[in-house]
């Protein structure tokens, strides 16, 4: 098993998040692009980046100073607690209330209440089971 957001682990997510129609295809419809940061907390900078273009993964590679869209950040227990169980409404309200999952660059308020970019965030946790 690969390292949590080593490159090996980013390139197999991007290509699980490619297979997965409720995530790239969803994200497509809406002309999804971002550049998503993901780490954890206790470090200064992202681990790994996924860059996404009209919902589909282009890249997935170390962080080496890109612009991020989003910059998502937990302790290593809760990122490996949601690949293993996955991460419903309910329990990414409460990782956020309790900053258990950390947006430090991106607008939670704002993707949370669009229901056509909250569901495929959801659905990219479940995502991150199969790498």
């Amino acid at each position: 098993m690969a390292e949590l957001f080593s490159l090996e682990w980013m390139q197999a997510f991007g290509t699980q998040w490619n297979a997965e129609p409720e995530l790239a295809d969803a994200l497509a419809k809406i002309h999804f692009n971002s550049v998503i940061g993901y780490g954890f907390a206790d470090r200064n900078n992202p681990t790994g980046v996924l860059t996404v273009e009209e919902g589909w993964v282009v890249a997935a590679e170390p962080y080496t100073g890109q612009k991020l869209n989003w910059d998502l950040r937990a302790d290593r227990e809760h990122w490996q607690q949601w690949q293993t169980k996955g991460l419903n409404m309910m329990g990414l309200s409460m990782a956020y209330m309790s900053r258990k999952l950390q947006f430090r660059v991106g607008d939670y308020t704002a993707m949370i209440k669009d229901p056509r970019m909250a569901g495929p965030f959801i659905k990219s946790f479940a995502v991150m089971s199969r790498v």
